[in-house]
This record gives structure tokens, C-alpha cells and sequence, in this order.
């Protein structure tokens, strides 16, 4: 019954929440292991992020770290934290974000064993699901190394519940600075609506809304009157509509909010594979065969300039 950890997200106050779509996947393994679910939090100053760890249900243990040299959550200092105490689990999980991203790989390869990314279901104690093919097929894989090391896409778990839980924290020794990266500055988007992939509402338009003007004129009252998250297509972002951090797709940002409004996007493979976990999909397009219809829940064929505004009316 050897343990699980999972490696939590946290801006050192309070905890990201991938970290609790991670622990649902970590709980789904122990079903199978029998073993217990532990949860470390590395950072400076993040006693806060620890005892809210210490809250989620299924967690039994939190391992904290703390020092001046994990502050930045520099990949590095991370992955060297994680292998100082990797050799007492069987899974190490990440959440599937860019931060997780930029740290599994490096604890896999220091253990010498293969990653298993963006894993969406568990279905044994070795075996997982995930999507491939833009997620048009699911592969399932089996690992027979001695530790497995994932990446979990948070859409396909529901979040752990964030209080109940009693779980004992626990000090760790910091490892020392790698002094292999340094940090330098941090550039952050601040914003009043929520973020992306925390939204449970997102309002996204494509290339059809035609300038950056048009894509603020028209949708933004409508996230406005929903307290939604604003969204974009590949090619509204590459037109220069909307900015990179709006992306929502396969190399953008993947979601499953309660509701997405797709508002004049086609609903390109690319696109799709980034929102079709969304619970309600609703699509405004003009063009009767537009793709995004197949995934949609509820579709109007209408121009969309006229159909927002309407909306918005309306609500």
C-alpha cells in the first residue's frame, strides 16, 4: 500500500484550484492501492496554502516545505524537493498546467522513468486514460515502472471538496538552491473577471467578430451581465482580436466550465479539443455546417451581431 503524492499549485496564501481536481485523481488511484494520499506543498512563506491543504478531503497527510529558494516555484528547486522524497511513493501526480508541466518532466527523467500526460480517468492502480489525436481518441496505458509520475488534466475530475478534511502537516527539510535558474521578474495579467480555467462561465468569439473593437464591443456585455470569463479562438488570437492568454484549445487553455458560449466560432478540431468537456455548450453561428454545432447543446444559426446584443437584452 505504498502512498500517493501529489504536487500541490499554490500562490502561497491559498491553493490553486488544480490542486483539487488532482487530489479527486489521486483519491481514484487509492481505490485501487489502498494507500494513502499525501500532498506537498514547497514555497516560502506558505503556512496559509498548507493548512488549507490540510482541509481537502482525502488527504491524510500534508508535507510542508518551506524557504527562500522555493518561493518562485522555480522548476528546478521543485523537481530536486519532489526527488528528496520520491522514493516513499508509488505515484507522484501533477496537475496538467503549465507549471506542472514544467516540473513532471524533470522528476521523470531524474527517476528514469516515462511520464504519463494529461491523464483523464483512472482505471487501475497502472492503467490510465488519456487523450490523444487532438482528443479524438482515447489511448489507454499501462506503466510497469515503480514509480509513476502523471500529469492529471483537471477537466476530467471533479475538484475535491476544499474543507472536511483533518490532515496533520508535516515539515520537511528545503533542499538546497540548485543555482541552475534564477528568477528575474514576473509579468501578471490582472483582471476582474475570473480566470480561464477557473471560470465557471466563459463567453469565447472567433475570427467572425472581425476587429479587436467588435470583439469587446459585442462580447463583453454579455460576460459582463454573466460574471463569465472572455474566451477566443486560435484564429481570433492570431488575428490579433483577443490576447494569447484568452486561447482556449489544444495549444491554448483547456476548460470544462458549467457553460460555454461559443460566439462566431467555427469549431476547428484544435478548438474544440480545448472545451468539449464543458458541461453546456452553446453555439452562435451563421453557417448551418459549422462544426462546433456537433459538440453543441444548444445551437442558434444566427448572425451573431445581432443575437448577442439580443442576448443581452434579454437577460
Amino acid at each position: 500500500m505504498t502512498a500517493i503524492l501529489v504536487i500541490a499549485e499554490h500562490e502561497h496564501a491559498q491553493l490553486k484550484g488544480a490542486t483539487l481536481n488532482t487530489v479527486s485523481a489521486a483519491t481514484d488511484i487509492a481505490k485501487f492501492t489502498g494507500g494513502e494520499v499525501h500532498l506537498l506543498v514547497a514555497g516560502h512563506q506558505a503556512g496559509d496554502a498548507a493548512k488549507h491543504a490540510a482541509q481537502i478531503q482525502g488527504v491524510t497527510k500534508v508535507l510542508h516545505a518551506d524557504a527562500p529558494q522555493l518561493e518562485e516555484q522555480l522548476a528546478e528547486n521543485i523537481a530536486a524537493q519532489v526527488l528528496a522524497i520520491a522514493a516513499g511513493y508509488g505515484h507522484i501526480l501533477f496537475p496538467a498546467t503549465a507549471h506542472g508541466k514544467n516540473v513532471a518532466p524533470r522528476v521523470a527523467a531524474l527517476l528514469d522513468v516515462a511520464q504519463l500526460s494529461d491523464v483523464t480517468k483512472v482505471d487501475g492502480a497502472d492503467t490510465f486514460e488519456r487523450p490523444i489525436y487532438a482528443g479524438n481518441a482515447i489511448a489507454i496505458q499501462q506503466s510497469s515502472d515503480k514509480i509513476l509520475v502523471l500529469t492529471v488534466r483537471t477537466t476530467g475530475f471533479d475538484a475535491a471538496a476544499a474543507q472536511g478534511g483533518s490532515a496533520p502537516i508535516e515539515s520537511l527539510s528545503p533542499v538546497a538552491d540548485s543555482g541552475s535558474s534564477r528568477f528575474v521578474g514576473r509579468e501578471v495579467t490582472k483582471s476582474d473577471r475570473p480566470e480561464l480555467t477557473a471560470a465557471k462561465i466563459i463567453v469565447s468569439g472567433g475570427r467572425a467578430l472581425g476587429s479587436s473593437d467588435k470583439f469587446n464591443e459585442v462580447l463583453m456585455p454579455l460576460a459582463d451581465k454573466l460574471g463569465a470569463a472572455l474566451g477566443a479562438s486560435r484564429a481570433a488570437v492570431d488575428a490579433g482580436y483577443a490576447p494569447n492568454d484568452w486561447q482556449v484549445g489544444q495549444t491554448g487553455k483547456i476548460v470544462a466550465p458549467s457553460l460555454y458560449i461559443a460566439a462566431g466560432i467555427s469549431g476547428a478540431i484544435q478548438h474544440l479539443a480545448g472545451m468539449k468537456d464543458s458541461k453546456v455548450i452553446v453555439a452562435i453561428n451563421k453557417d448551418p455546417e459549422a462544426p462546433i454545432f456537433s459538440v453543441a447543446d444548444y445551437g442558434l444559426e444566427a448572425d451573431l451581431f445581432d443575437a448577442v446584443p439580443e442576448l443581452v437584452k434579454q437577460l
